[in-house]
């Protein structure tokens, strides 16, 4: 039995992005792990969890409610990003590479959403 989920390419992309996310902050300071640390790993989370819940809903609404909040929690990594790079927890070069990664994630739900 397989989930509708996990024929997504963008369910895909956004694991692979909240592992990475998972690993970045590690190298945040310690007084950040239950700050910053904690939320973008949430919000990182909240994005493939988000995907997987709306694709098996009942109703085409339910679904989008769903992608858009997978959305809005991309666009909260971004801004957290931000900040991030504004605390030089990360290196322009790590903010451009997330910067980019999210906005291409961004499109594909958008794109997901806009077709259904």
């Amino acid at each position: 039995m397989s989930f509708r989920f996990e024929d997504l390419n963008v369910w895909h992309r956004a694991v692979d992005l909240s592992n990475e996310i998972n690993t970045l902050v590690k190298s945040f300071p310690e007084d950040e792990r239950y700050s910053l640390c904690k939320q973008m790993m949430r919000s990182a989370d909240s994005v493939v969890l988000n995907i997987a819940e709306g694709s098996t809903g009942q109703s085409i609404p339910e679904y989008k409610r769903f992608l858009n909040i997978a959305l809005r929690s991309a666009i909260e990594i971004v801004a957290a990003l931000f900040l991030a790079r504004k605390r030089v927890y990360i290196k322009e070069v790590i903010f451009k590479k997330y910067y980019e990664e999210y906005e291409v994630l961004c499109k594909m739900i958008t794109k997901l959403r806009n077709t259904l």
